[in-house]
């Protein structure tokens, strides 16, 4: 049965990516615009839009009871707030735009970026796996590179503006840090393995919405723990990678390993927040 469901999928997708690709005349640049900037765009705005309803206004109080850092953005600060979107918007236009011009090229030399024939879902997740390693492996050390004394100063420092930070946040950055941390390492994946541009589409929005995720400041049931991220943006020198394999091997979560963020650093399965069945300790009066 799940072999039949798979290739019916699979079968429904094929026809789809054909219409598609007849509707758009096989225009290589126009189907690499809308899959690598307009698809992953709408699922970034899309998912932050939900959260920044509730940053702003506190409702639903469903969403603000899941909040990490209780009492922080409560409700957000609309002029910090104002100067993050024209930040990232600036980000994703000048920035994340002009980089995908020698990304189409790169994978138009490939040859299979926008072949009639989607991958199976089998290498789809193959795909993945690889994209997620070597986004591990270049977004940690970039990372840590802008959280060296002098990086941090003038370039790193902008993001960290945020010790309490929040979805759209995710790419509230500097220029230079948004070239060599947040878009390098999720665009080198899919050159290195010349992929197609269905994959890259949903590699770019998984990318973007688990970015949020880890900045959105509510651990919510059943989305992937932020607590690993959140914690990084409150201690500065914690917490440097994506998936924290390489922290672990570094060292560089000893912290993080030692507090309660670590112990709520899991799915939520149940509704009731991680803050209250695992609050932090009470603090010592002086």
């Amino acid at each position: 049965y799940s072999h039949r469901f798979m290739q019916n999928t699979g079968n429904f997708w094929q026809t789809a990516w054909l219409k598609f690709y007849d509707h758009m005349e096989g225009d290589e640049w126009t189907i690499f615009l809308i899959g690598a900037a307009l698809v992953p765009a709408l699922a970034f705005w899309g998912f932050n839009g939900i959260l920044l309803v509730a940053d702003i206004t506190g409702k639903p109080t469903f969403i603000t009871r899941y909040r990490i850092q209780l009492g922080k953005n409560d409700p957000v600060d609309t002029k910090k707030l104002r100067k993050a979107i024209y930040t990232v918007l600036g980000n994703q236009f000048f920035v994340s735009f002009p980089m995908l011009v020698p990304m189409f090229y790169i994978m138009k030399w490939w040859d299979d970026t926008f072949s009639k024939e989607l991958p199976t879902f089998q290498w789809f997740l193959v795909e993945l796996s690889i994209f997620t390693v070597v986004e591990e492996i270049l977004f940690y050390y970039t990372h840590r590179l802008v959280h060296h004394p002098v990086l941090y100063k003038h370039i790193h420092k902008k993001h960290h503006e945020w010790t309490a930070p929040i979805g759209v946040v995710s790419i509230y950055a500097h220029p230079v840090e948004h070239i060599i941390s947040n878009t390098l390492p999720v665009m080198v994946g899919p050159m290195i393995m010349g992929s197609h541009i269905v994959s890259v589409s949903a590699w770019f929005s998984i990318a973007l919405v688990t970015t949020s995720i880890s900045h959105c400041g509510y651990h919510l049931p059943l989305l992937p723990s932020p607590e690993f991220h959140d914690f990084g943006h409150l201690k500065f020198n914690q917490c440097y990678g994506v998936l924290g394999v390489l922290d672990f091997l570094h060292g560089t979560d000893r912290m993080f390993r030692q507090s309660k963020a670590f112990e709520r650093h899991k799915v939520l399965l149940g509704l009731t927040p991680l803050s209250e069945s695992i609050p932090e300790p009470p603090k010592k009066e002086e």
